[in-house]
């Protein structure tokens, strides 16, 4: 695959006409930087089981299963940072929402891998802040966790990289919560990187989580960093946004991309010359609006390398070229990463390997027409049973987030271990029994469709409940009056029904505000823990009948 390419030819005249004032003694030439750049690693530090992106290198295949992992990241990392005048960004999420080895230890494994690799600057996720600003804190400065402590048998010492959130504002303090950019010198010249979270952060955490804190609008954001740049004789800058686009999927994948950051890149300063995007779990190299743009999946399997050529004269970008390169299971694994882990895997290994039950047959996470998952409906199924038997029966129906199942759910020769079940769901999140009107049903059911016609977040919903929705002609969605069922009748208005959901979902998570009218509220247990007795209940597994959920035409 070819590298994309964006041309800045003002810049690239100016250079001719300035270069031949240039001192016989300076350097000649323009200057070349190397960015290796990624986003949405998650705590991945073992390959995941299949993460399916097309592989850029091979078209019309996806990236091979066993790619990725931060040993084999490290190694092509190092490799590409040989080069003079590099330096490895990132664009948030590197941690949360992650598999065992990293969530069992507060992500201090992930953090402590990726330092080691050499990364220098990264923008903050919402995962980041998963849970909450003063952990965040933590991860940045050091030290123990509060509850748990240090257990690999040394103190955390914190990212060597520099966390940057140009956007989010402690209130309290009236400041940024990390510094909103960062300036690296290359042979002189200076090149400025911004980094900032996607302004819709609060809707996509718990409310404990997101107290306190507020985002800013990330053009008008970058627009004012960017002249404070340009102010300290910057004129080279890469944001480094934790928000992304949706590639097409039919032919050229940049013909027709889509997403926020779609409408976020033309309203930046044309200063910035090269954003590094993230947050959507996808792969692409476009150009939008004449600017580089960049993202390199998720999940530690891709990195893109890139190579911004800089006129030493005017300082700025006249030329940059980015290609999506994948961790390739055949790369061999760095030593000191691999060494680095030991201790915590060795903690974590009597509970990562431990057998839950076993599948019929893989559960995958996706989505089919009507929005049903086969994997997510299992997890209701499992949140349901574990909530009659935390409260004696009295349970109705259970909800799940689809943004909640995190990966497909596989099995080695046919068994699941509790390592699978957590990377499937890795927030810790508990188990909340409320009351519920019929009426307050309906109105968190209809919270699954923004009103402005955005991306709908269908629940997965348990065996015996359900419900049909429609999309009309101007693109917004509903549900279909009077589909909404619990086994097979229509619900009262005015009647009150048990619901069992997560902890997320029960403070307002995602927009659905609806739960906080919720009542006689008590917890009944762990996420993971309901999974796995649900394994223990029903093995082999099998997925479930489809028809919950129903799309009408």
């Amino acid at each position: 695959m070819k590298p994309v390419v964006s041309k800045f030819l003002m810049a690239g005249a100016a250079s001719l006409m300035l270069g031949a004032c240039a001192s016989m003694g300076a350097p000649k030439g323009p200057l070349e930087v190397h960015v290796v750049a990624f986003n949405d690693f998650h705590g991945n530090l073992e390959a995941p089981a299949s993460v399916p992106l097309p592989d850029p290198e091979h078209p019309g295949q996806t990236v091979p299963p066993g790619s990725g992992g931060a040993a084999r990241f490290s190694t092509l990392s190092s490799e590409l940072l040989k080069r003079p005048n590099s330096i490895m960004v990132a664009a948030g999420d590197l941690i949360g929402a992650s598999p065992l080895l990293s969530g069992l230890f507060h992500d201090e494994p992930t953090v402590e891998a990726l330092s080691a690799m050499g990364l220098a600057v990264t923008s903050v996720g919402n995962h980041e802040f998963d849970a909450g600003v003063e952990e965040l804190h933590r991860m940045q400065d050091g030290g123990c966790h509060p509850k748990d402590g240090c257990k690999a048998g040394h103190t955390f010492k914190g990212a060597k990289y520099r966390y940057l959130s140009a956007n989010a504002i402690e209130t309290a303090k009236g400041k940024t919560v990390f510094p909103a950019s960062e300036v690296r010198t290359f042979e002189g010249v200076k090149v400025g990187f911004i980094g900032l979270s996607l302004k819709g952060v609060p809707a996509l955490l718990a409310p404990p989580a997101r107290q306190g804190l507020e985002f800013l609008d990330e053009a008008e954001t970058v627009n004012k960093e960017a002249a404070k740049l340009k102010a300290q004789g910057v004129e080279a800058i890469v944001v480094l946004i934790h928000e992304g686009g949706f590639p097409a999927r039919q032919g050229d994948p940049c013909n027709g991309i889509s997403g926020p950051i779609t409408q976020i890149v033309p309203k930046l300063d044309k200063a910035v010359d090269v954003i590094v995007s993230g947050h959507t779990h996808e792969s692409y190299v476009c150009t939008i609006d004449g600017r580089l743009v960049t993202s390199a999946g998720r999940y530690s399997v891709m990195m893109t390398d890139m190579t911004l050529t800089i006129d030493r004269a005017t300082r700025d970008i006249t030329r940059a070229e980015a290609h999506n390169v994948v961790v390739r299971k055949e790369l061999a694994e760095d030593p000191k990463i691999n060494t680095l882990l030991a201790p915590y895997k060795k903690l974590a290994d009597g509970i990562i390997n431990r057998v839950v039950g076993t599948l019929a047959m893989p559960l995958p996470e996706a989505l089919d027409d009507n929005g049903e998952s086969a994997l997510g409906h299992i997890i209701a199924d499992s949140m349901l049973e574990a909530a009659k038997k935390a409260t004696g029966g009295n349970v109705d129906m259970a909800v799940m987030n689809p943004g909640g199942v995190r990966t497909a759910l596989p099995s080695t020769n046919g068994q699941v271990k509790y390592s699978d079940l957590y990377t499937v769901e890795p927030f810790g999140n508990t188990l909340v029994v409320m009351s519920l009107t019929g009426a307050e049903i309906d109105a968190l059911l209809a919270q699954q469709f923004p009103a402005n016609g955005g991306e709908a977040k269908v629940l997965h919903v348990s065996q015996g409940f359900g419900f049909h929705w429609k999309v009309d002609a101007s693109g917004k969605g509903s549900v279909v009056p009077g589909s909404v069922k619990l086994n097979g009748q229509p619900l009262v208005p005015n009647k009150t029904y048990r619901l069992v959901t997560n902890n997320f979902l029960a403070s307002g998570g995602d927009g659905f505000t609806a739960f906080r009218a919720g009542k006689d509220e008590i917890s009944a247990g762990g996420d993971v823990d309901a999974l796995e007795a649900y394994f223990g209940a029903h093995t082999p597994v099998k997925p479930p009948a489809g028809g919950r959920v129903v799309r009408d035409k």
